[in-house]
């Protein structure tokens, strides 16, 4: 799987287990609303720094945006 897409993956499953909105993310990370779907969808190579505001606004280590998780439940807490 295309590393972009399990990115967006991630995200998309982290923001909603969060119960938060793509217009709320996008608010909280200061990136545009499309974008953040765009994303969740693959279809954006992401840089690095709005990874960063995109785990900020979630309020995760980055590093979880990358983790395989083995128990979804404890990873996004």
């Amino acid at each position: 799987m295309d590393i972009r897409i399990k990115i967006g993956k991630r995200i998309k499953y982290i923001r909603e287990s969060k119960g938060i909105s793509q217009k709320d993310l996008a608010y909280e990370s200061d990136l545009d609303r499309s974008y953040i779907a765009s994303i969740e969808v693959g279809k954006r190579n992401v840089s690095i720094v709005n990874l960063e505001k995109i785990a900020n606004a979630l309020n995760i280590p980055l590093y979880k945006l990358f983790k395989e998780p083995e128990d979804e439940s404890k990873d996004i807490e």
